[in-house]
């Protein structure tokens, strides 16, 4: 059995609905003998296991609908681990006041303060070590499309 991508997201949009606190960040359907469904749902606040059960719950429904309930495939529904990166706008307004680590398309790497997230970009006041001395430069902004990767910086301290 193939589970057609384009169909399955239609499908998770529809289980999804009008939830203003739910998005999908990533959808993948491997074509392996026992397809898997793997789907990353985020939302403004962070989002708890009971949403990723009732996201799972409403697909799984679907696809037995369209594929029949005799259909073998797994499901694994579940949102982005703390180190995972950052791939939708909408999830850098959370993380406003944390240390952000990008990766930008000039190969150039900044590290700072997320100090605000726009539907364009981010502004962030970048902290560079000088000798033993770390100095935070002036804010700057970066679009969207010069960002190839944007991390977290998680800090036990």
């Amino acid at each position: 059995m193939v589970l057609d991508r384009a169909l399955v997201l239609q499908m998770l949009h529809d289980a999804i609905g009008d939830d203003v606190d739910v998005f999908m960040v990533d959808l993948t359907v491997s074509d392996s003998v026992l397809p898997k469904v793997t789907v990353t749902l985020d939302g403004p606040l962070g989002l708890g296991i009971e949403e990723c059960a009732k996201v799972s719950r409403r697909l799984a429904r679907r696809i037995d609908e369209h594929y029949g309930e005799e259909a073998a495939y797994s499901l694994e529904v579940t949102s982005p681990g703390a180190d995972q990166p950052l791939t939708d706008p909408r999830q850098y307004v959370r993380h406003v006041g944390r240390s952000l680590a990008l990766k930008l398309a000039d190969g150039t790497e900044k590290t700072g303060e997320l100090l605000a997230a726009t539907p364009e970009g981010v502004e962030i006041a970048e902290v560079v070590k000088v000798k033993t001395k770390k100095t935070t430069l002036p804010a700057a902004f970066y679009p969207f499309g010069d960002i190839t990767e944007a991390k977290v910086v998680i800090s036990f301290k």
